[in-house]
């Protein structure tokens, strides 16, 4: 009896760990549609009218694992070059759960 209950118990952590994950990530894509797809493009490819203007940068380039979850919340933070900041716009926890939606363009392949 005990070990049904252990089972039950772990299956419903795992569904609210699993539901949780796919709630931020679900917020962190509504964020990028409205902030970042305009000049990034909904694929990450920055292959839009103000992408290219601007020179967004491709998050499906190799370059973009390299770069630190730090330095990359930095940028969205503070902006750079024609990127404008977000630090007044988005909450801390939203800027790291886009950086993580972001990771996703480059594992995603082109």
């Amino acid at each position: 009896m005990k070990h049904v209950i252990r089972k039950a118990v772990a299956s419903a952590a795992l569904v609210v760990v699993v539901s949780l994950s796919a709630r931020a990530q679900s917020e962190a894509e509504t964020i990028y549609k409205a902030k970042c797809a305009g000049c990034h493009g909904l694929d990450g490819s920055a292959n839009t009218k103000a992408g290219k203007n601007t020179g967004a940068h491709d998050f499906r380039a190799p370059d973009t694992d390299t770069e630190s979850d730090a330095n990359l919340v930095q940028i969205v933070t503070k902006g750079k070059k024609k990127m404008p900041k977000f630090e007044e716009k988005l909450k801390p926890k939203e800027i790291k759960e886009l950086v993580a939606y972001i990771r996703g363009f480059s594992r995603k392949g082109q």
